[in-house]
């Protein structure tokens, strides 16, 4: 079992409990609404500390039953879940998206994992002028962290087959290894 699976075990738990322990209890048997909502209780509180108080404001509507007010309650917090859980849901497609497509053109530094040029994008020279905009290879190091020449980066360090591409194509790239 994973640890996500674990966490996510024990959140279920935690709410299970915390909706089962108030009925286990009897938390709230002495009240005659024993559940009621917060706007109850203070209007509770306020006729028993000054009985003559008039509010200040009359509500918009008026539901004709406390089921029909609870369930309206109900659609707001049903509303307000939905949006939430789009928005998260939206921020984390996009930042699997980012992944797929930087880990699709090859690019390492979209995820935050790499060196990053100066328009954030990663960039890398390699010896076919791959890492430069105009495709050409650059002559002056551009695209390369500062203190590297042109062809160190980690094409030219692990051997593969962008290093024999390059030394086929008679070298345009420096081959310093320092």
């Amino acid at each position: 079992m994973s640890r996500h699976m674990k966490i996510n075990g024990l959140l279920v738990l935690l709410v299970a409990a915390l909706a089962v322990l108030p009925l286990v209890f009897g938390l709230g048997d002495h009240k005659e609404e024993p559940f009621a909502g917060a706007d109850a209780e203070a209007e509770t509180a306020i006729t028993e500390i000054a009985p003559d108080y008039e509010p200040w404001f009359s509500p918009l509507y008026e539901p004709p039953s406390g089921e029909v007010e609870s369930a309206l309650f109900a659609l707001q917090a049903a509303i307000g879940t939905g949006v939430l859980a789009y928005y998260f849901g939206l921020r984390r497609g996009r930042r699997q998206g980012e992944v797929r497509v930087a880990a699709a053109t090859g690019r390492p530094g979209a995820d935050g994992g790499g060196p990053a040029g100066a328009d954030g994008a990663a960039t890398t020279a390699t010896a076919s002028g791959a890492g430069s905009p105009s495709g050409a290879a650059p002559a002056s190091g551009g695209g390369v962290p500062s203190g590297a020449a042109a062809g160190t980066g980690a094409d030219a360090a692990d051997g593969d087959a962008a290093d024999s591409d390059a030394a086929d194509s008679g070298g345009a790239a420096s081959r310093s290894r320092g």
